[in-house]
């Protein structure tokens, strides 16, 4: 907790916060589980909510992670571990920004600061972390599925439980979401969608008659007499179809739910997600009803931080910051330019030299680098929302009739829209551009992000031309390269800053298909592609080894494919991807091809999802660094005075 200090006050005055202060702080700190939550009086669950926020920002401040996601559902969270018998009744967090506040009422108050961190909680919900996480997240628009598909499973082994969905409005914009509305809805199982809304506010007036309305529509009366009528009219259908039709005629004047009963849903709400005493009312209404029900709460994202209510989008995932002055507005310059702010003004760059390009987001418009774009060119700014099998077909659709289109999308959320990339895209020939954010390992958001797949789920799809940058200067010319070309193109980059290569303000290409040699060596030659070079040269110069910077994935560059395996006794191929199918998997294939018999030892992520950590942490685990590097290929080729080394090897 902050340090206290007071001045100009009696001591009366002081004895007396004390006093209050020791009294609020240790209500959260007799909490280990939901067991202890639901043991408390009701009445001292708002303190309990004032406590969890305060202890939620606190940690948050000091260790980094997802804000203002949790600051939002606090009051949610303690009212479904309250009313609801969990882990029994599954609580499933939809991608999990928000599921801090869970940890800590979970058994995992003490671990919190050590969230994302190498070792310490994961910052999403984990099956292995605990019994309470009862799905694991990261995507989004997962949630209804999978909590439906427990509510099935409890049917079929004779258990009484409620499935819980928590699932945000951004989340409901993709399809998954309401594929599983649609099955839901059919199918009549014991599922509670929580449909979180904290994209609007409720005035005290509307909130006041929404709060009624809900306690209206969720009480046992109501659903008595709503479904015994619907048993005694439907011998009379006549009669039920108009009883029907008022319903349905009355609900859509005052609530927005019209479209969740037509799938097959109970619509309750909305109330406000901040209101505990509203909440827990409703969901003990709820919570014995039969059926499909979708509760609809409205929170304010960030509530109780000022700072993270103003500005919702900065505070979502922070790093370390002073929680009294906030994040600072102008931080310190970084000594380089990140990948994605390479993307970033090239993108406004050429957009300012060709009208055909169109860029398009998949809801990542500041992560992916397209906010100066938005602003510069708005009328040719796509953002499809959490779709990114839309934003594809979308892309294959505008050039198919002559447009440029340019898809920002992480790689993690590439692998949602795999049937788009190949059906729409590379089985017509179109050129779209993939610019592809986060390849490789990600850090601290873990294996849910990570961007370990690309290559090798792209290098089998005919017509793909695929690109990976060594450097900032490299990744502009193939972003050019890649939007010159006559079909789909992707330039996949890493996460942050590379060696700092000043880009320039060009729009030069690059030959398609063709790599260099960077440093020649003796008898093993490294097959680098992309990020990993820096590190590969390092290595290099311990081995006395040639270094080749491949740049394209596909085509492959045959010829010096051959040349290296001709004047050298051993190759190493080197790459911060999944080596099964992967870039180096294709120089094999090449070889074996070619007739060339050429030992070959293939480096890059191992076949396991690594856990989240630095980026660095992670390299060094992958055996990606420079020390990894030269003691893999040491213990592999037992070349010369090859010794592994403990040390960090000296950069060039």
């Amino acid at each position: 907790m902050p340090s206290v200090v007071f001045a100009s006050v009696s001591s009366d005055t002081v004895i007396f916060y004390i006093a209050a202060h020791a009294v609020s702080s240790n209500l959260l700190a007799t909490i280990d589980s939901p067991e202890d939550l639901r043991r408390l009086p009701e009445s001292q669950l708002p303190q309990l909510a004032s406590e969890l926020r305060e202890f939620i920002l606190e940690s948050v401040s000091q260790s980094g992670g997802h804000l203002a996601s949790g600051l939002g559902v606090i009051e949610l969270t303690i009212a479904l571990h309250y009313v609801f018998d969990t882990p029994n009744d599954p609580l499933v967090w939809d991608v999990g920004h928000q599921c801090y506040p869970h940890k800590v009422l979970t058994g995992r108050r003490d671990q919190l600061r050590s969230i994302r961190q190498r070792g310490g909680l994961a910052g999403f919900p984990n099956i292995e972390e605990s019994e309470y996480d009862a799905f694991g997240a990261g995507h989004s628009s997962t949630s209804i599925s999978a909590a439906l598909g427990m509510a099935i499973a409890a049917r079929a082994q004779g258990r009484k439980q409620k499935a819980i969905a928590v699932i945000g409005d951004g989340a409901m914009t993709a399809g998954m979401a309401f594929e599983a509305l649609n099955h839901a809805g059919g199918l009549k199982e014991d599922l509670l969608v929580i449909l979180n809304d904290n994209d609007m506010s409720i005035s005290p007036n509307v909130g006041g008659l929404s709060n009624y309305l809900t306690r209206v529509l969720s009480s046992h009366l109501y659903s008595t007499v709503r479904e015994e009528s619907k048993r005694l009219l439907r011998h009379l259908p006549p009669f039920e179809e108009f009883a029907r039709r008022a319903e349905e005629h009355m609900k859509g004047m005052v609530m927005p739910g019209t479209l969740f009963e037509e799938l097959g849903f109970n619509y309750i709400g909305p109330v406000d997600g901040h209101d505990l005493p509203a909440l827990l009312r409703t969901l003990k209404n709820v919570r014995d009803m039969p059926g499909p029900i979708l509760l609809h709460t409205v929170t304010r994202k960030g509530k109780g931080y000022p700072h993270a209510e103003r500005e919702p989008v900065r505070y979502h995932g922070v790093g370390q910051f002073d929680r009294h002055q906030g994040i600072r507005q102008n931080p310190p310059a970084a000594a380089a330019k990140t990948y994605t702010d390479v993307f970033s003004d090239w993108l406004c760059d050429q957009a300012a030299v060709d009208e055909r390009l169109m860029g398009i987001t998949p809801a990542m418009r500041e992560g992916s680098g397209l906010v100066a774009f938005s602003e510069r060119f708005p009328q040719r700014y796509f953002d499809v929302a959490i779709a990114e099998q839309h934003a594809l077909t979308l892309a294959a659709g505008m050039a198919i009739r002559g447009l440029k289109p340019v898809v920002a999308i992480y790689s993690t959320f590439l692998q949602r829209a795999y049937d788009q990339l190949i059906h729409d895209i590379a089985l017509q020939n179109l050129p779209v551009l993939l610019a592809i954010d986060r390849g490789g390992v990600v850090g601290p958001d873990g294996p849910t992000h990570a961007g370990s797949f690309d290559l090798a789920f792209m290098r089998c799809v005919p017509n793909m031309l695929i690109m990976a940058p060594a450097d900032e200067a490299e990744c502009r010319k193939m972003l050019s390269t890649g939007f010159r070309h006559d079909g789909p193109a992707a330039v996949r980059y890493p996460r942050g800053s590379g060696i700092g290569a000043e880009p320039g303000t060009d729009l030069d290409t690059l030959p398609i298909g063709k790599g260099e040699i960077v440093r020649e060596g003796r008898k093993i030659a490294l097959l680098v592609f992309g990020a990993p070079l820096a590190a590969a040269l390092e290595a290099a110069d311990r081995l006395d080894a040639t270094v080749a910077n491949m740049r394209f994935v596909k085509p492959l560059d045959e010829a010096l494919i051959e040349q290296l395996a001709s004047s050298h006794d051993q190759l190493v191929t080197i790459e911060d991807g999944c080596i099964a199918g992967g870039a180096g998997s294709g120089v094999a294939e090449l070889l074996a091809e070619s007739g060339i018999e050429k030992p070959i030892l293939h480096l890059g992520l191992p076949d396991r999802f690594l856990a989240h950590g630095s980026r660095e942490e992670l390299l060094s685990e992958a055996g990606l660094d420079a020390i990894g590097l030269y003691n893999s290929i040491c213990t592999h080729y037992r070349a010369g005075n090859c010794i592994p080394v403990a040390a960090r090897i000296a950069s060039r």
